[in-house]
């Protein structure tokens, strides 16, 4: 799942990158409001982290900007801790308020509930397809009630493919949704990825799920291999 975070505080950008990275999330990040709110409405988030805070353009004038034409699940952050700074926020159309300084695992709780209430697919939701299964809270995946030991990133990327089972997904999206955005399309850090996932998802099972697409990227499906 792809997070957006508008917040110009270096160290508190990087800290919330690296916790929710390491959580499994791909992690997005602007520095001012203006290039936040052209990022939310340009690209597709499953969920913002917003600073009210800001230069250029603050939160409230994101927020206003964003609900416009989106609706995001929008948590704000904000060293503001007043009622009627909360309030503000919610009846602006943020969904979550969040006090700084606060406690990383309830930003995680906090974050999971929203993208649980707000998300086509929710994240308690096991996804299943040809004898394989994904269960994103227990963070588990089983093939053939075999499980299957994945790191943090091949299983947001095994996630992405079963989500989206039956789409053609362009390396590009893959890299957009799993890695950070800006990472070198000159590498074949997706092509290795899949790979490894393939190894040990596919290697040893029938029928095979992960299909190379020539020169546009991969899906994920069952195929007739008679």
């Amino acid at each position: 799942m792809r997070i957006l975070i508008i917040e110009d505080e270096s160290k508190t950008a990087a800290y919330l990158k690296q916790g929710l990275s390491e959580s499994g999330y791909a992690i997005d990040i602007a520095s001012n409001g203006i290039d936040g709110l052209h990022k939310a409405l340009e690209e597709e988030f499953d969920l913002i982290i917003l600073d009210v805070m800001l230069p250029v353009l603050d939160g409230w004038g994101v927020l206003d900007g964003l609900r416009r034409s989106k609706q995001t699940p929008v948590l704000m952050l904000t060293a503001r801790s007043r009622i009627d700074d909360r309030v503000r926020g919610l009846e602006s159309g943020a969904d979550d308020y969040l006090p700084k300084p606060f406690a990383f695992p309830e930003l995680l709780a906090r974050i999971k509930v929203l993208l649980k209430r707000n998300h086509k697919v929710s994240p308690a939701e096991t996804l299943q397809l040809a004898g394989l299964e994904l269960d994103p809270v227990k963070h588990k995946a089983y093939r053939h009630q075999q499980q299957i030991d994945l790191t943090a990133r091949e299983f947001a990327l095994l996630h992405l493919l079963m989500r989206r089972h039956g789409e053609v997904l362009t390396r590009t999206l893959i890299a957009a949704n799993v890695w950070d955005v800006n990472f070198d399309t000159d590498t074949n850090i997706v092509d290795v990825a899949i790979r490894r996932l393939r190894g040990k998802v596919d290697d040893g099972f029938s029928p095979k799920l992960i299909h190379t697409v020539r020169g546009v990227g991969y899906v994920f499906e069952v195929r007739d291999e008679g």
